[in-house]
């Protein structure tokens, strides 16, 4: 059950521009105007445009990005981690890397990254968000794969002279599926917070997007005018990493006493 909300969520900002009451840019009331007003569920924004309109179309970019951000952040990490948990050398050399990226504060990395990139907009946000992102999952990837690396039947199969990647495909991976997954749900709300993050600051979608981080920013000023056009955004971008935290925690494997059966 604790799958349904992410399901429901995620299933609703990918349909949310075509049930959309309004078109993301259209104005249809009064500046800020409060809920209800010409139709406008939530009010209007700070051009009079609908907010639940934009609401409900501003979800899908976010989460397609995060989705993407954490994708290729838990795979690198699967395959660098596991790669220096085999390779004590090689491992080394990627966790000092990953100390020294971790000591970059991750506003100060978005805007290095975001405004030194051409023409910036997602690419470049996708980019800073995985540079921030894999030097913490390498380092919980390798401190649980050194066990399984140190285990028998992976040193049976080094001394059988078994290739680094299949050793790290078909020997190490598929027994931190568990950790790869709860590492998922993880990286997908870190990367939620770090687009919605670039979004408030702007090196990231741009006016007139519908994007909730964005919608954030627009209508600060006129937050106690219409609370909606803040909250509502805020909200969902809260919901979301929520949400899709609990559907990882719940599909990851158990493990334990449990699972073990007496022969």
């Amino acid at each position: 059950m604790r799958t349904v909300p992410a399901v429901l969520l995620v299933s609703l900002a990918a349909v949310g521009p075509w049930i959309a009451p309004h078109g993301v840019d259209e104005p249809v009331t009064a500046p800020y105007a409060p809920p209800g007003t010409d139709g406008a569920l939530l009010g209007g924004d700070q051009l009079g445009r609908d907010v639940c309109s934009r609401l409900l179309a501003g979800g899908r970019e976010l989460i397609g990005t995060s989705l993407v951000v954490a994708l290729i952040v838990t795979g690198l990490a699967a395959v660098l981690g596991t790669a220096g948990a085999l390779r004590p050398a090689f491992g080394r050399v990627v966790e000092r890397t990953a100390d020294v990226l971790m000591l970059l504060p991750a506003v100060l990395g978005i805007l290095l990254i975001t405004l030194s990139w051409p023409d910036g907009g997602r690419p470049a946000v996708i980019t800073a968000a995985v540079a921030l992102g894999v030097p913490y999952a390498v380092r919980l990837v390798a401190g649980a794969a050194a066990p399984v690396a140190a285990t028998g039947y992976v040193e049976a199969a080094v001394a059988g002279g078994e290739r680094l990647w299949r050793l790290v495909v078909r020997e190490v991976l598929p027994n931190l599926r568990s950790t790869l997954l709860v590492l998922f749900g993880l990286r997908f709300v870190a990367a939620v917070y770090l687009v919605a993050t670039a979004g408030f600051l702007q090196v990231g979608p741009q006016p007139p997007a519908a994007d909730w981080a964005l919608m954030i920013r627009e209508n600060g000023a006129g937050i106690l005018l219409n609370p909606w056009a803040v909250v509502a955004p805020g909200i969902a971008i809260g919901l979301l990493a929520m949400s899709v935290n609990l559907a990882a925690d719940a599909l990851a494997p158990r493990t334990g006493r449990k699972a073990v059966s007496v022969l």
